[in-house]
C-alpha cells in the first residue's frame, strides 16, 4: 500500500516534495513489512483434526456408540457413548485417530 503511495507521490508532487514524499512512503512501507513479519511469525498455524474440538456437528447415521457426523461439509466417523439420533446436534470433545469423540448438546 505504501509502496504504491510512494510511486504516486513521486509522480504527482513538484520537485523537492516528490522526493520527500517518496522517501517517507518508503520508510512507512519498510515499517509495515517489519510489523507484519513480526506479527505473523508469532502465530502458529491452526491445522489438523485438533482444530475441530469444540465445534458443533450434525449426526448423519445413529451414533450408538459409533456413527457418522457432518462437520464443515465433511463426513467424519464419530463415537458418542450416550447415543445420538440422525439430525441431532453434537459437540466434538476429542478424537481417536480419525474418529471424533462427540457428546449430545442440549437443544
Amino acid at each position: 500500500m505504501f509502496f504504491f503511495l510512494a510511486l504516486i507521490l513521486l509522480l504527482a508532487l513538484p520537485h523537492p516534495w516528490n522526493l520527500v514524499g517518496f522517501a517517507a512512503s518508503l520508510v512507512a512501507f519498510v515499517g509495515e513489512i517489519l510489523f507484519w513479519n513480526r506479527t505473523v511469525r508469532r502465530r502458529r498455524a491452526a491445522v489438523g483434526a485438533d482444530t475441530l474440538i469444540g465445534e458443533n456437528a450434525t449426526v448423519l447415521s445413529p451414533c450408538r456408540p459409533d456413527g457418522q457426523v457432518r462437520l464443515s461439509g465433511e463426513i467424519w466417523d464419530a463415537r458418542c457413548p450416550t447415543g445420538a439420533d440422525p439430525g441431532d446436534t453434537v459437540r466434538v470433545v476429542g478424537r481417536e485417530g480419525l474418529k471424533l469423540l462427540v457428546e449430545r448438546t442440549a437443544t
